[in-house]
């Protein structure tokens, strides 16, 4: 499957778990296949581990991608990175699809020069992303990552830490009460692409919200994106 290309605008592209609809998703080699392209910018999730690692992935369980089925959250940073994923055709055998730690995300980020969008998976302990936020800038690369989340006390963490910082709240519907809770945060949102059109951007732009939205694969659509001026537009394919 080829990426296909769209005329974007001022509307910048982020590869969804690196380019998964080429590479497995959430992998070292999805991630390098998006700096390898024209992505603004690469998004994938993290979780903590048993021993406090904190990995790029994005189930709770590891079962759908490498069939060895363990709960992220629960497991060893040692026995996830001993696991091999499968690949896109569901088998086992490429010695690099491993689970990546978040440092390898971001000095992937850093050396292909693409905004990192860092999903924040279920909600964290305060100083858990306080950690995050210490390991990222570590690797001298906070100011290259925009972090979402559905989870409201994560970003209001996040905004608490960082009152500047560019946070995207992760949702699938739309409402009124939705724009007061990012306006009143000061956060960003990122939206399932179903839940948005022409009026609705319109209305958050009006409020000084960007809009990023998830997952559109679709080129016609995305191009409907485009045209009503979202800001960003997360997909497996789309370039």
């Amino acid at each position: 499957m080829n990426t296909t290309k769209i005329e974007s605008g001022k509307t910048r592209m982020v590869a969804h778990r690196g380019v998964s609809g080429l590479e497995k998703e959430n992998t070292n080699a999805a991630f390098v296949a998006a700096g390898n392209r024209s992505y603004f910018g690469i998004e994938t999730d993290v979780h903590r581990t048993l021993d406090g690692k904190y990995v790029c992935f994005h189930d709770d369980q590891t079962g759908r991608v490498a069939i060895d089925d363990m709960c992220v959250e629960k497991t060893t940073f040692d026995t996830l990175r001993g696991l091999l994923l499968t690949d896109r055709d569901g088998e086992k055998g490429r010695t690099d699809l491993r689970i990546p730690t978040l440092q390898e995300y971001v000095r992937i980020c850093r050396k292909y020069e693409k905004t990192g969008v860092l999903e924040l998976k279920n909600t964290f302990d305060p100083k858990d992303v306080e950690e995050i936020i210490d390991i990222i800038r570590a690797e001298e690369y906070l100011d290259g990552i925009i972090f979402i989340s559905f989870s409201l006390e994560n970003m209001l963490t996040l905004r608490r830490l960082l009152p500047t910082h560019p946070c995207q709240y992760l949702t699938c519907e739309y409402s009124d009460e939705l724009v007061k809770t990012l306006v009143d945060n000061r956060l960003d949102l990122d939206i399932l692409h179903t839940a948005l059109d022409e009026a609705n951007i319109a209305n958050l732009h009006a409020h000084g919200v960007k809009v990023n939205c998830w997952t559109c694969d679709d080129p016609d659509r995305a191009a409907d994106l485009v045209r009503w001026g979202v800001d960003f537009i997360t997909s497996n394919i789309l370039e």
